[in-house]
């Protein structure tokens, strides 16, 4: 009985260990195999930013087999991306009020999903389903809008998002060989 005790008590050490250290050395070790990156945009009454953390191809094939189609998928690597507006916006002809939200897609092979959720989780995924399952909400969704992807003749080694500015603004999304935007306006 006294062997289970001590058991006990070194299980729970090391659990409170993890917590208290490991996570923090596991994010930091994330973040130097998927670097955080930022976008903004500071033109014409609009002042946009979108955080990420941007994964590489390494080899892989991206969508339909690492990033699967038809499933909600957290949008880059470790925390949630997210989206910040200071004023009212208009994107793919769909009203979105100024704050922050977290950034979520659903990919697939002809048509893409955007999606702007009002909540912020910490991680965006389970840990228990290795990163298949989103933590996102669906109640807290404020907007989601349909895209059509672009195939590119180059590949993308790294996940990148953008705002791109051509006869107007867009909001692009790149990696592998694929490239998805939908437009922004006051």
């Amino acid at each position: 009985m006294k062997f289970l005790k001590w058991l006990l008590a070194i299980i729970v050490v090391l659990v409170l260990a993890f917590f208290l250290f490991g996570k923090s050395y596991l994010r930091e070790q994330t973040k130097k195999n998927s670097p955080e990156k930022t976008a903004t945009y500071s033109k014409n009454g609009l002042d946009l930013s979108v955080q990420y953390s941007s994964p590489f191809k390494k080899n892989r094939v991206i969508f339909g087999e690492l990033v699967p189609y038809d499933v909600v998928w957290r949008t880059g690597a470790n925390e949630p991306t997210t989206f910040t507006t200071a004023s009212n916006i208009n994107i793919g002809g769909k009203s979105l009020p100024a704050g922050s939200y977290s950034f979520w897609t659903v990919p697939g092979k002809d048509s893409w999903s955007f999606i702007f959720n009002s909540e912020i989780p910490g991680w965006g995924v389970t840990i228990l389903s290795g990163g298949k399952e989103t933590t996102r909400n669906v109640d807290a969704d404020i907007l989601q809008i349909n895209a059509i992807p672009q195939k590119l003749s180059q590949s993308i080694e790294s996940l990148s998002i953008d705002f791109e500015e051509n006869d107007q603004l867009y909001l692009s999304l790149a990696w592998d060989k694929t490239k998805v935007s939908v437009p922004i306006n006051k």
